[in-house]
C-alpha cells in the first residue's frame, strides 16, 4: 500500500505519456521483484530502486508550514532536466542488463546503435543546467550507471561474486610499523595478504577494525585481479553490442564508461561495505559465543567435593571450607569459617604469619600467630582450605599452612589424625571475589565486614557453590559484567555481555535446579532464582520474601496456592524448584513427596506414578490397588533398586502403554527416579600448575612471554649473576653470559650491576614452577626478532621485509621520545600513552569531542593528565595525583599509583577513574552538545546568533549554551531579555552540570531551574564571568574546590588546564544522543511541539554519539547468497551446538541464544555511563554578567509565549524561546 500510493502521487505529478508508460513498467518490475525477494537484504535492494525511481514527495505539508529544504541528488536533478530520455537511448535498460548477467534470461535481440552519434543526439537536450552535448551525456551516463547500481539483480549478481572471492589485505601506517612490534596486540594482523572474507572466523576483524581506527593500519577489500577483470568483462559482453561502424564504436565508449561509473563508483563501494557490516557481525557473534563459553566453564562447575573418608554421619551437603585471603598488613592475612551452608563460623586475623624476618620479636609473633591458626583449625576442624592467589607471598603462606597441619596430624594423631592427614590447600582465583568485595550486596549480606572478610567469604561460597556466587553479582549493580574473562571483551557492550550472560546463567541454573527450603534459611542461595524459567528479578524477590517468611515448605503445590506464583509462572518454573528435607524441613517429621525433589513436572506425576507401580507390581508380583500409600511406596521401591530402571526398555514400555508419544518424557522419568537432580556440571579441578603460575604473578600468556621486553629491578649481585625481580613480583635471572655481548670481558658482575639498579631485559625462557624467568640484556639479545610468535600465525600473514626504512623510523622515533621534557612512564593500560600536552592534543585532534587520554604530567612522576577533547580546538587538561609511591623506589615513582584521585575523589586504578569519572562526564559533555539550544562557535559568535533570533523574536526571552574557549570544560549560559546578552558559566561534573552552586542531572532540569529563577538576586554566590575571569589563575582555567570541578575555591591541584585554539572548521555532534534529538523538534522526553517536560522526562538512554564507544554494527540480515555453510561453521554445524548448554540435558541450545552467524545485532550507545564522584569539568556558578540589566521582572512568564500570566506586566518581555520552528516556545 506505500509502494501504491507513492505510485499513485507521482503519476499525478507527471503530465509525459512515455515518461508515465516508463513509470507503470518500472513500478510493476518492482512489485515483481519484491515478491521474489527471498531475504531482507534483497528487499533492501527492490526498496532502494523504487526510492530512486519514486523519491519521496512532499505530500502532507500544509499551505504555510514551514519546512526545512530538501537535498537533491545529482540523479533527481539530471531526471528533472529530461536527460532520462538520453538515458534510456544508450541501449538495454537496468533490468534487462540484471537478467542477462544474472543468467535468468538470455541474450535478447542484437542491440542497435542509432545511427547518430551520442554527441548529435545529446545536443537536441541542452538546457541551462547542461549546457554542451558532453555535459548531457555526463549527466545522462550518471543516471544509466545509477539504476544499474540499484537494480536489484545486478547487486545480487555483484554481492554472490564479492562475498565469494573478495579479499582482506592489511598493511601499516608509518605511526603502526612503529607502535605495533611482535607482542602489540595487533601484531597478528599487521601484515595481512589476500585473506578472503570466508577464512574470517574468529574475532580478528574486530581488532583490524580498531587499529584502522586509530589509523595504525591501511585495510583494504577488493576482488581479486582475475575474478574482477572477469565481471567486467561479463559485463561488457552483456551490456555493448556488437555493431562495428564509427557510431557503434562512439556509442560503447559511452557504456563503457557507464559501466566503469556503476561498478567502481557504487557497486563495489556498496559491496565492501557490506562486507565490513558483515565481517563486524560475524566477528562480534563469535566473540559474544566465546564470552559464553568462558563464563560456562566459570559456573557449569560443580562445588568441591569431599574426600570419602570426610563424610560424617551428618552427611552434610558441601564441605565445611577455611578461606584465606593473604594481606599485606593492612589489612592483614585473614582466615574466614564457613560452614557447609556458606555461613561465617569464625574469624582470625593473623598479621605475622608471613613474615620473613629473622628478629626474634618478628619470629615470636609469627609463632603466636602459627599457635592461633592451629587452634582455629583444631575447632573448626574444616574439610578444605581455599587460598586467594595473589602474589608469590600466597605460596609461602601455602607452605606455612601446610606446616601447621603437619603439626596437628603429629600433635593429635587420634582426634584429628584420620580427618586432617589429606587436608587440602587449593589456590582460588580472587578476581571474583574482589568484584564481591566491593559491591552493595556484600554490605547488606555481610553488615558490619571488613573488606577482607568479605572476599575471603566470596572465594569460599565458590568452593561450595560456584553457580550461587556468579548470581550473587548478577542483581541490579551488574558487577557481574566487571569480571574479565575474555580479552577481547572490550568489543562488546554492557548490554550484549549481560545478555549472553543471562542465556548461560538461565541454562546452568534450571539444569542444576533450586533447593529452596536451604536458600530460606541461607539467603545468599537464592540468588540463582532469577534465573529459573518463568521468574525474573521481580518475581523471584517477591518468591523469595514469601518462602523466608513461611521458613519451610513440603510440597510444590504450595508455591502456587500459599507464595501466590501465577499458573503460567508455576508452569514454567516448578520443575526446577527442589522441594527437600534440607534447611529448616530437615528436623520436620511432615510428609514431603519423593518426586517433589526431581526434575520430573507436575503435569507428568500421573505417569511417574504409573510407571514406578508397574515396575513395583512386576518386581514384588503384586497387584494391589493405588492408594497414595502404595504408590509413595512404589516411588521409594524403584528408587531403592535403581537396577529396575537401568533394565527398562523405555520404548516397548511406551508401546505396551499405547504411550509413544511420551517416549522422552518416560526415559527422563527414568533417568530422574534413579537419582533426582543429577548433577551435569564438570567436578571441581584444583587449578593446573599453569593456572597457579598466572594467578600468582597476575600475567596472562599475552603479557608474559619469551621474548617479552620487561623492566627488571636488581635485588642482589653475584659474582657470576644476578637475582631481579619484576613488576609482577617474579623473580629473575640474569646470567654473566647473558649480561653483554662481551661477556667474556666482565669477570665479575658486581663491577657492573648494584642492587637498585633497573635493566631493560627480554624474557629468554620461563621456569613456571619455580615462579622465575631467565633473562637477557646482550645487545644481539635485544635486536633480534627472532622471539615472534610464528607457531599461531595467520597463514596470510606475509610480512614486508623488502624496506629498511621500518627500523630507521623506529630508531628515529625512539630517539624523539628520549628528548622528551617528561620521564616515560612503565603504565600499560590502552587510554595511557607517553605523549606531551601537544601531542596529546593532536592526537585527538581528528577525534569525536568527548575522546580522551591520559598521558604523563610534567608536572613529576606522581601526577598523571587527562586530556579531554571538549570540543574541535578546545582541549582541556585534568591533574591525577597518584598516592601510594615509595619515593625511595624510582620503579615505584614510574609506575602508576596505588591510588588516584581526582579532587576529593579516589580511584584505585585508570580503569575505574574511566568508568566512575570520565564515562559519566563524556556521557553529560555529549548530551549538551547534542542539546537543541547548544550553539557552535566563540563567545561573540554566539552573542550575534542571539541578537539574530531575539530581533525575529522580540517579544521572547531568548536563550542558548556555548562552549567556553576561555575556560575549557565549562559551558556558558546565554540569555537576552531586551537588548544585551547576559551570560553564566555552567560546569560540568560526572553527577551531571552545576550552575549557580545547585548540581543538575541533566540540562533539561538545569533549564528548568533557570527558568524559575532567573530573577533570584546573585550576589556573591553565582559571579559574573568577569569576576569569575578575574579569580582563575592564568595557569589554569578551573581553580579547583567542589571535588575537582571549576568553583570557589583557590587550590589549583583538583583545577581545569585547557586549551582554545583557532578554529579554522567546525563540527556538527552527532545527534543520537541519551536523550533523543532535541535539535530536530524535541524526542522521547519532549512535548510534540519540541516543549522539555518540566523536570526533565521520564530517563535517560544510552546513545552511542558516534564516538566508537558503543557497538557500531549495523543491522545486518542473512542474504540467500552468503548466509550459506562457508560462512557458518564447518560441516554443516551451525555453531551453537558446539556451547556446551546445547549438550546438556534440558539445554535451550540454538533458540536461547540471540542473532546467529548470518546477523548481527544491532548497534546500541555507549553502554551504561554510570555515575562517577564529585569531580567536574566546568564552571561551578556563574552570573549575568549585567546583573543591573535584570529589572525587567518576568514574573510567571508563559513558556510558549502565547498566554501571559496576570502577574506579568504587560511591558515585560514575552515567553521563552525554543521551539521546533528554530525560534518559538519551548
Amino acid at each position: 500500500s506505500h509502494y501504491n500510493k507513492r505510485f499513485e502521487e507521482e503519476s499525478r505529478r507527471v503530465y509525459d505519456e512515455t515518461r508515465l508508460t516508463l513509470n507503470q513498467q518500472l513500478f510493476e518490475s518492482i512489485t515483481k521483484s519484491l515478491k521474489a525477494a527471498e531475504s531482507e537484504r534483497e528487499v533492501d535492494d527492490v526498496d532502494s530502486k523504487f526510492n530512486l525511481h519514486f523519491p519521496p514527495g512532499e505530500v502532507g505539508v500544509d499551505e504555510g508550514q514551514y519546512k526545512r529544504p530538501k537535498r537533491k541528488s545529482q540523479y533527481s536533478i539530471c531526471s528533472k532536466a529530461g536527460l532520462w530520455e538520453v538515458a534510456s537511448k544508450f541501449g538495454y535498460s537496468s533490468e534487462q542488463f540484471g537478467l542477462q548477467i544474472s543468467l535468468e534470461k538470455m541474450r535478447m535481440d542484437e542491440l542497435e546503435d542509432a545511427r547518430e552519434t551520442p554527441e548529435e543526439m545529446a545536443s537536441n537536450f541542452t538546457c541551462a543546467m547542461f549546457e554542451t552535448p558532453q555535459a548531457v551525456l555526463k549527466g545522462a551516463r550518471h543516471m544509466a550507471a545509477v539504476e544499474i547500481s540499484c537494480e536489484p539483480c545486478v547487486r545480487k549478481h555483484v554481492r554472490s561474486i564479492f562475498m565469494d572471492n573478495a579479499v582482506v589485505s592489511t598493511s601499516p601506517t608509518p605511526e603502526g610499523n612503529v607502535a605495533i612490534d611482535s607482542f602489540h596486540q595487533f601484531a597478528g594482523v599487521k601484515w595481512l595478504r589476500d585473506k578472503p572474507l570466508t577464512r574470517f572466523e574468529d574475532a580478528q576483524w574486530l581488532l583490524i577494525q580498531k587499529a584502522e581506527e586509530e589509523k595504525l593500519l591501511q585495510v583494504t577489500i577488493k576482488l581479486p585481479e582475475n575474478v574482477l577483470d572477469k565481471l567486467i568483462t561479463d559485463s561488457n559482453d552483456y551490456y555493448l553490442s556488437d555493431g562495428v561502424s564509427k557510431s557503434a564504436q562512439l556509442w560503447n565508449e559511452q557504456r563503457k564508461l557507464i559501466l566503469q561509473d556503476a561498478f567502481f563508483g557504487f557497486l563495489l563501494p556498496s559491496m565492501e561495505k557490506e562486507a565490513r557490516s558483515l565481517l563486524t557481525s560475524r566477528a562480534k557473534n563469535w566473540l559474544l559465543l566465546e564470552y559464553g563459553k568462558l563464563l560456562w566453564d566459570k559456573v557449569s562447575v560443580a562445588p568441591y567435593q569431599r574426600k570419602e573418608n570426610d563424610v560424617s554421619s551428618d552427611d552434610e551437603a558441601a564441605p565445611r571450607v577455611m578461606a584465606c585471603c593473604w594481606g599485606p598488613g593492612k589489612p592483614v592475612t585473614t582466615f574466614v569459617m564457613l560452614d557447609s551452608s556458606g555461613e561465617v563460623l569464625d574469624v582470625l586475623y593473623a598479621g605475622s604469619l608471613s613474615l620473613r624476618s629473622q628478629n626474634v620479636n618478628d619470629q615470636q609473633r609469627k609463632k603466636n600467630d602459627q599457635q592461633r591458626v592451629l587452634k582455629f583449625m583444631t575447632d573448626h576442624q574444616p574439610h578444605v582450605v581455599v587460598l586467594g592467589a595473589v602474589n608469590l607471598s600466597c605460596t609461602r603462606l601455602k607452605e606455612d599452612i601446610y606446616e601447621i597441619i603437619f603439626k596437628m596430624v603429629e600433635d593429635n594423631p587420634r582426634d584429628v589424625g584420620h580427618e586432617m592427614d589429606g587436608l587440602s590447600i587449593v589456590y582460588g582465583d580472587e578476581s571474583l571475589p574482589h568484584l564481591y568485595e566491593n559491591s552493595r550486596i556484600s554490605s547488606d549480606q555481610l553488615p558490619g565486614q571488613s573488606g577482607i572478610v568479605k572476599r575471603a567469604v566470596a572465594l569460599g561460597r565458590y568452593l561450595q557453590n560456584p553457580l550461587a556466587m556468579v548470581a550473587t553479582l548478577c542483581g541490579p549493580g551488574r558487577e557481574i559484567l566487571s569480571w574479565k574473562l575474555c580479552s577481547l571483551e572490550s568489543f562488546l557492550t554492557s548490554d550484549e555481555k549481560y545478555g549472553m550472560i543471562e542465556q548461560v546463567m538461565v541454562d546452568v541454573s534450571n539444569q542444576v535446579g533450586l533447593d529452596i527450603n536451604l536458600a530460606a534459611s541461607h539467603e545468599w542461595l537464592f540468588c540463582p532464582l532469577q534465573f529459573i524459567s518463568g521468574l525474573g528479578p521481580r518475581k523471584a524477590a517477591s518468591l523469595q520474601r514469601s518462602l523466608v517468611r513461611a521458613g519451610t515448605i513440603f510440597t510444590r503445590k504450595d508455591l502456587l496456592t500459599a507464595h501466590g506464583l501465577g499458573k503460567k509462572v508455576f508452569v514454567n518454573g516448578v520443575g526446577f524448584l527442589r522441594v527437600r528435607r534440607s534447611g529448616l524441613a530437615a528436623s520436620s517429621s511432615q510428609f514431603i513427596d519423593l518426586l517433589d525433589d526431581t526434575r520430573i513436572h507436575p503435569e507428568s506425576y500421573g505417569l511417574a506414578q504409573e510407571l514406578a507401580k508397574d515396575l513395583y507390581n512386576a518386581d514384588v508380583q503384586d497387584d494391589a490397588n493405588d492408594d497414595e500409600d502404595l504408590l509413595e511406596m512404589a516411588i521409594e521401591h524403584v528408587r531403592e533398586k535403581p537396577h529396575l530402571l537401568k533394565t527398562l526398555e523405555v520404548d516397548e514400555y511406551a508401546k505396551s502403554k499405547n504411550r509413544q508419544k511420551k517416549i522422552q518424557t518416560l526415559d527422563n522419568i527414568r533417568l530422574e527416579l534413579i537419582q533426582g537432580f543429577q548433577d551435569w556440571r564438570k567436578q571441581f579441578e584444583e587449578p593446573s600448575q599453569d593456572e597457579e603460575f598466572y594467578m600468582i604473578s597476575g600475567e596472562t600468556e599475552d603479557t608474559l612471554a619469551e621474548g617479552r621486553i620487561v623492566q627488571a629491578t636488581v635485588r642482589r649481585v653475584q659474582p657470576q649473576r644476578a637475582i631481579c625481580v619484576l613488576e609482577s613480583g617474579l623473580t629473575g635471572m640474569l646470567t654473566r653470559e647473558d649480561y653483554t655481548d662481551d661477556w667474556r670481558e666482565v669477570t665479575d658482575l658486581t663491577e657492573k650491576l648494584h642492587e637498585g639498579d633497573i635493566l631493560t631485559c627480554r624474557i629468554k625462557s620461563i621456569q613456571k614452577n619455580r615462579y622465575q624467568v631467565f633473562l637477557t640484556c646482550r645487545e644481539s639479545d635485544m635486536r633480534n626478532n627472532r622471539y615472534q610468535n610464528y607457531q599461531n600465525m595467520d597463514p596470510y600473514y606475509h610480512e614486508d621485509r623488502s624496506s629498511l626504512q621500518n627500523e630507521q623510523e623506529k630508531v628515529r622515533k625512539e630517539k624523539e621520545l628520549a628528548r622528551k621534557h617528561f620521564k616515560p612512564r612503565m603504565i600499560v593500560h590502552p587510554r595511557f600513552q607517553n605523549i606531551t600536552a601537544d601531542e596529546a592534543m593532536e592526537f585527538l585532534s581528528d577525534k569525536d569531542p568527548g575522546e580522551s587520554i591520559v598521558r604523563p604530567s610534567s608536572r613529576g612522576p606522581s601526577y598523571l593528565t587527562l586530556t579531554l577533547k571538549v570540543y574541535d580546538g578546545v582541549y582541556a587538561h585534568k591533574d591525577i595525583v597518584e598516592g601510594g609511591k615509595e619515593h625511595k623506589d624510582i620503579t615505584s615513582l614510574l609506575r602508576i599509583g596505588k591510588t588516584l584521585k581526582i579532587g576529593e575523589d579516589t580511584f584505585e586504578d585508570l580503569d575505574e577513574v574511566m568508568d566512575r569519572y570520565v564515562d559519566p562526564l563524556v556521557a553529560h559533555l555529549k548530551a549538551m552538545l547534542s542539546y537543541r539550544k547548544f550553539r557552535k562557535g566563540t563567545k561573540a559568535e554566539v552573542d550575534e546568533l542571539l541578537r539574530i533570533e531575539k530581533s525575529e523574536y522580540p517579544m521572547r526571552i531568548v536563550y542558548c549554551f556555548g562552549i567556553s574557549h576561555e575556560h575549557p570544560g565549562t559551558f556558558i549560559l546565554t540569555f537576552i531579555r531586551s537588548t544585551n546578552p547576559h551570560h553564566e558559566y555552567v560546569g560540568l561534573y560526572p553527577k551531571g552540570f552545576k550552575f549557580r552552586k545547585r548540581m543538575f542531572e541533566d540540562i533539561d532540569r538545569l533549564v528548568a531551574y533557570f527558568q524559575r529563577h532567573i530573577d533570584d538576586p546573585q550576589h556573591d554566590s553565582a559571579p559574573s564571568i568577569r569576576s569569575v575571569a578575574a579569580m582563575v589563575p592564568m595557569r589554569s582555567p578551573a581553580t579547583g574546590g567542589s571535588s575537582g570541578g571549576w568553583g570557589d575555591s583557590t587550590n589549583n591541584d583538583s583545577g581545569w588546564r585547557g586549551h582554545s585554539m583557532d578554529r579554522d572548521r567546525t563540527s556538527t555532534p552527532g545527534s543520537r544522543t541519551g536523550r533523543g534529538d532535541y535539535r530536530n523538534g524535541g524526542g522521547r522526553d519532549g512535548h510534540p511541539s519540541g516543549m522539555p517536560r518540566p523536570y526533565g522526562g521520564r530517563g535517560r538512554g544510552r546513545g552511542s554519539y558516534n564516538s566508537g564507544r558503543g557497538n557500531s554494527s549495523s543491522n545486518d540480515r542473512q542474504d540467500s547468497d552468503y548466509g550459506t555453510q562457508k560462512w557458518g561453521a564447518k560441516d554443516g554445524d551451525d555453531g551453537w551446538s558446539s556451547f556446551p548448554g546445547a549438550k546438556v540435558q534440558n539445554s535451550p541450545g540454538r533458540e536461547a541464544f540471540p542473532g546467529g552467524w548470518g546477523g548481527g545485532g544491532s548497534g546500541s550507545g555507549g553502554g551504561g555511563w554510570g555515575s562517577g564522584g564529585d569531580g567536574g569539568w566546568g564552571g561551578g556558578s556563574g552570573g549575568a554578567a549585567d546583573s543591573g540589566n535584570a529589572g525587567t521582572d518576568i514574573g510567571n512568564s508563559s513558556w510558549g509565549g502565547s498566554k501571559r500570566s496576570s502577574a506579568q506586566p504587560q511591558s515585560g518581555s514575552g515567553g521563552w524561546s525554543g521551539s521546533s520552528g528554530g525560534g518559538g516556545g519551548w
